[in-house]
């Protein structure tokens, strides 16, 4: 159906008309006054919050603990608050905005709210207007679909999944799930990569005893490997004197134990937990998003959702800097951008097969390697 241009462009000079014949819209506070809170349906806790003079407004800072739609939770002086995004906030581009662990500034706008026991979901507490530098992070890169992403375009963008911790809890079971030795590998690169201690917490030692060849591989990376049980109780001493004082993060695969783990260590816990999948023997998801836990011997426990496959975002080039054993004989290969995959002469692929370099080691770079070559293609 065509559109009827008569009556709009009528309105037009009629308008035209009047505003040249200098008319006064005596209607017009009239028209405004219909535009109430009740016809427009804006959310109270905007309308409160828009109202306020940031500059005037006692700050403070806090640890960000989680996210609701339309902000976040922050620690401040023991206290739990909701606060909203401001407007002038502006994060560094290229990374996730706010995530748990983050350190913020924030705008109280209604200060004798933060001693009320009860929180207002009408009204926020406060609007962050900063954010701290990330002294760490634990990160992938984001998923982008192909509808979304550019021809020419080659920024990644960098989801954050927790920051300013201090240690990197890597979590694996002996069996149901197996122990993954590429998931290790690449959270190892993660942890480097974000300034983290990495931590290898080996559980269900009760099912199946953990391969001694794969903790002398550990060992020989330098790398402080926990045996435990969560269901029996064994080795959670060691667990909770490497963890005490500590910002910790746990991570790994889903259906490994990481919060049953949480609810051994952290007495009157009842973290929920899901069985093994038997049909194909892989977890299930269980926590979908970043939770803080206290410890009773000091410091903090992150729990995150467990991660089936995990993305390494780096060069070809840099991935042989990942793995310290291969840089102690590099120097010795006859090429100096050499790959160690087909070069002659290759220094490391030598010691691979001379077993100075264990093989599981060495395939698991060429995964990894492969993975990122296609991701260039």
């Amino acid at each position: 159906m065509a559109k009827r241009k008569g009556k709009s462009r009528q309105r037009i000079k009629d308008w035209q008309q009047r505003y040249n014949a200098d008319e006064d819209f005596q209607h017009a506070d009239a028209l405004r006054e219909r535009f109430t809170r009740r016809q427009v349906k804006l959310p109270e806790r905007q309308l409160d919050a828009g109202s306020e003079n940031l500059d005037d407004l006692r700050r403070v800072e806090g640890l960000v603990t989680g996210h609701f739609p339309g902000g976040v939770s922050i620690h401040v002086d023991g206290k739990e608050m909701l606060c909203q995004i401001a407007g002038t906030f502006r994060p560094p581009e290229g990374s996730t905005a706010l995530t748990v662990g983050d350190i913020v500034t924030v705008a109280l706008t209604r200060p004798q709210h933060v001693a009320e026991s009860q929180t207002d979901r009408d009204r926020s507490d406060g609007m962050v207007i900063d954010r701290q530098q990330r002294k760490t992070a634990l990160s992938r890169p984001e998923p982008r679909s192909q509808k979304r992403r550019e021809d020419y375009g080659d920024e990644i963008f960098e989801k954050v999944i927790v920051a300013n911790m201090d240690c990197l809890l890597i979590v694996a079971a002996t069996c149901q799930p197996p122990l993954r030795h590429g998931l290790i590998d690449r959270f190892l690169i993660i942890a480097e990569r974000g300034k983290l201690r990495p931590l290898l917490v080996i559980n269900k030692i009760d099912l199946a005893k953990p391969d001694k060849k794969i903790l002398a591989d550990f060992k020989d990376l330098g790398l402080e490997t926990v045996l435990c049980s969560a269901e029996t109780g064994k080795g959670l001493r060691s667990l909770k004197r490497s963890l005490k004082g500590q910002r910790s993060v746990l991570a790994g695969a889903s259906g490994v134990g990481k919060t049953t783990l949480i609810n051994a260590i952290i007495p009157g816990i009842s973290a929920a937990t899901r069985e093994v999948r038997a049909k194909d023997n892989r977890g299930r998801h269980t926590t979908r998003s970043a939770i803080i836990y206290e410890l009773p011997q000091g410091g903090i426990l992150v729990d995150t959702p467990g991660i089936r496959e995990l993305g390494v975002q780096l060069k070809t080039e840099e991935l042989p800097w990942y793995f310290p054993e291969f840089e102690a004989v590099a120097n010795g290969c006859k090429f100096r951008n050499c790959t160690h995959t087909h070069e002659p002469d290759c220094a490391v692929i030598d010691a691979v097969e001379a077993g100075d370099i264990p093989e599981r080691r060495y395939v698991g770079y060429l995964n990894i390697l492969d993975t990122l070559e296609q991701n260039r293609r």
